[in-house]
């Protein structure tokens, strides 16, 4: 669970090295690996871009103030 922005900003982060490596794996693999292969990190983005979404969907609160 995301609990601040420092939080939300390297899970952002981690969303793009997993969608570059899969843009990688989409290059170098067969298709039958990739897909073997893709599933796992296609979870994990869906997971963490619903933690942003939930984090995002909240006004900042005393515990996580806003960054300007």
């Amino acid at each position: 669970m995301i609990t601040n922005d420092q939080e939300l900003a390297v899970t952002q982060q981690r969303v793009g090295q997993f969608q570059d490596l899969l843009l990688q794996l989409r290059q170098h693999e067969s298709p039958e690996n990739y897909v073997l292969m893709a599933s796992a990190y296609l979870l994990d983005i869906d997971k963490m871009n619903e933690e942003i979404r939930s984090y995002l969907a909240h006004p900042p609160t005393p515990q996580t103030p806003a960054v300007h």
